[in-house]
């Protein structure tokens, strides 16, 4: 079943029992968890592509975070004991995970590389290149607010500010 989201609609919530997995087909997902001290942070963006959640791939668990649109978007939902099921008897499913797996990997690899890299605007600059493609070109603001680039870049929401004000300057 497919299902169309826009911007600031919830995929799926923390908590929520993993009753489906969900094949994004177009748009772009932000991952936040809420902490017990009543913290919020974004720790994922989400792509085409990819069937998440990625932890419940080969055995179910509740959602560990919050996935909201945002950009429209396009998902397939599928129901996780259809996908356990394929899974058991389907080699080709397993590789299909295992495909999955290694993307987001890779990702999380190029994502400690942009952490690790000299300076905050080039961080900056690098997170509006990965997101360039899937944003429909609208500024970076429009799709994360500055706590959320800074959470993501790994510098605080004054830091991004001063740079995005320096940037239009």
């Amino acid at each position: 079943m497919r299902l169309t989201l826009h911007r600031g609609e919830v995929l799926f919530r923390q908590g929520d029992p993993g009753t489906y997995l969900y094949r994004i087909v177009s748009g772009v997902f932000k991952v936040t968890r809420l902490h017990e001290n009543g913290n919020i942070l974004l720790f994922n963006l989400l792509f085409p592509g990819e069937i998440v959640p990625h932890h419940s791939l080969l055995s179910a668990k509740d959602c560990h975070g919050t996935a909201t649109a945002l950009t429209t978007s396009e998902v397939e939902r599928i129901p996780a004991d259809d996908w356990y099921a394929e899974v058991a008897m389907q080699p080709e499913k397993a590789i299909e995970v295992g495909r999955v797996l290694q993307e987001k990997l890779r990702f999380m690899q190029q994502r400690i590389d942009h952490l690790t890299i000299g300076s905050p605007a080039e961080r900056l600059k690098l997170l509006k290149q990965s997101l360039s493609g899937y944003t429909e070109q609208r500024p970076l603001t429009d799709i994360l607010t500055q706590e959320e680039i800074g959470q993501f870049i790994g510098v605080r929401r004054e830091t991004i500010n001063r740079l995005l004000r320096s940037d239009v300057e």
